[in-house]
C-alpha cells in the first residue's frame, strides 16, 4: 500500500508539509517574529526548490562509475574481465518525458563493451505490466557472456493488492517478462562463465533481506549448488548477486565463500549531503564498495527509482574490472 501512494506522499510532503513546518519552526523557535517570518519563507521556499529540482534535474544524470576488484582466486583468463552492474531501474517511472531515459541507460552499457552484463533487482515499481513497453530497449543488451538477472523486492508480489492467487500469478508474469528482456533470470541458481580453459561462478540469490517485510526467499546453499547438473567447487571464484545489501553480512559472509557481492536496493538514499544520506539509518553498507578481509560488497546506487527524486546521487551504472593479484 505505502508503494502504492508512494509518489503522491512524497508530493504532499515534499511541497506542502515540510515547507509549513520549516515556517512555523522558525516563527517559534527565533525570537523575533517578523524576523522568524522572514527566515520561514526563505527556507520553505529553498526546500520546494530544492524538492523541485530533485525530481526534475536531479533526476536526470547517469554517472558511469569504474572501479576495480583483486583478488588471488581469480583465474588468471579473467584478469582484466569487465562486468557492467546496474540496479533499481523501476522502469514504471520512466514514462511519458521520462521515457528516452530507459534508452539512455541502455546505451550507457553497451558502450562499455562488456564482457558480462548483471542487473540485481528491481525492474518494475508494482505490477509487470510497467515491463512490456520498454521491453525492447532491454533486449539492446550485449555481452560476450551473456546478460543476468536476480529479482528485487519490487519484483514480487508484496506491493499489489488482489488474492494470493492473483499475486502468485504476476509474480510469474514478471519473471516470465525480464525473461522475454533477454535476461538470464537467476533464482537460487548459478552458472558457470568459461574463459579458455579458466572459469568463475556466477551466483544469483532471491531476495533477502534482514527486514522480515521484505521477501526472503534466498538460500545461499540452494543458490550454490542448483542447478545440480553444474559442477561447482568450493575453491571457485565467486560473483554472488543478491538485491537486498543487508544480506552479505547476515547470510553471505557467514555460509559461502563468494569473493564479490553486487547488491542494490538502496538508492544511495536518493540524496546525500556532506557524505550522510538517510539510507544509513538503516544500512550499514548503502553505497559504494565495502571490504572484509579480501571479501567484498559493492552496492549500487541505482539507475532509476520509484519516486523521481535525486539529491545529489545521480543515478548510476558501474563497470567493475576483475584483476588478478
Amino acid at each position: 500500500m505505502i508503494a502504492r501512494f508512494a509518489i503522491p506522499f512524497f508530493i504532499t510532503v515534499g511541497f506542502i508539509v515540510l515547507p509549513l513546518l520549516l515556517f512555523l519552526l522558525c516563527r517559534k523557535l527565533l525570537p523575533n517574529k517578523r524576523y522568524g517570518t522572514v527566515v520561514g519563507i526563505m527556507l520553505a521556499a529553498l526546500e520546494i526548490a530544492l524538492v523541485a529540482y530533485g525530481m526534475t534535474g536531479g533526476f536526470q544524470p547517469l554517472e558511469v562509475h569504474h572501479i576495480e576488484y583483486a583478488s588471488t582466486d581469480l583465474p588468471e583468463a579473467f584478469d582484466g574481465y569487465r562486468i557492467v552492474q546496474f540496479s533499481d531501474v523501476h522502469v514504471g517511472t520512466m514514462t511519458g518525458s521520462r521515457q528516452p531515459m530507459a534508452q539512455e541507460l541502455i546505451d550507457s552499457i553497451n558502450a562499455q563493451a562488456p564482457d558480462l552484463i548483471v542487473f540485481t533487482g528491481d525492474m518494475q515499481n508494482i505490477l509487470p505490466e510497467e515491463m512490456i513497453p520498454p521491453m525492447l530497449y532491454f533486449r539492446q543488451l550485449l555481452a560476450h557472456d551473456g546478460v543476468y538477472a536476480v529479482l528485487g523486492n519490487h519484483d514480487y508480489a508484496v506491493y499489489q493488492t488482489g488474492t494470493e492467487e492473483e499475486k502468485a500469478s504476476n509474480c510469474e508474469l514478471t519473471k516470465d517478462i525480464i525473461r522475454k528482456m533477454g535476461f538470464d533470470l537467476l533464482l537460487n541458481e548459478h552458472r558457470i562463465i568459461h574463459r579458455d580453459s579458466d572459469s568463475i561462478v556466477l551466483a544469483g540469490m532471491e531476495n533477502w533481506s534482514k527486514a522480515e517485510r521484505m521477501p526472503r526467499k534466498g538460500d545461499v546453499q540452494k543458490t550454490l549448488n542448483s542447478p545440480s547438473s553444474i559442477i561447482h567447487h568450493p575453491s571457485d571464484f565467486v560473483i554472488m548477486l543478491q538485491h537486498d545489501p543487508s544480506c552479505w553480512r547476515e547470510k553471505i559472509l557467514p555460509e559461502c565463500n563468494a569473493q564479490l557481492t553486487l547488491s542494490g536496493h538502496t538508492h544511495g538514499g536518493q540524496f546525500q549531503l556532506f557524505g550522510w544520506s538517510p539510507a544509513a539509518l538503516s544500512y550499514s553498507e548503502w553505497e559504494g564498495m565495502t571490504y572484509e578481509g579480501s571479501r567484498a560488497l559493492y552496492v549500487s546506487t541505482g539507475a532509476g527509482s520509484l519516486i523521481p527524486f535525486r539529491l545529489n546521487q545521480p543515478r548510476e551504472i558501474t563497470v567493475i574490472t576483475l584483476k588478478r593479484k
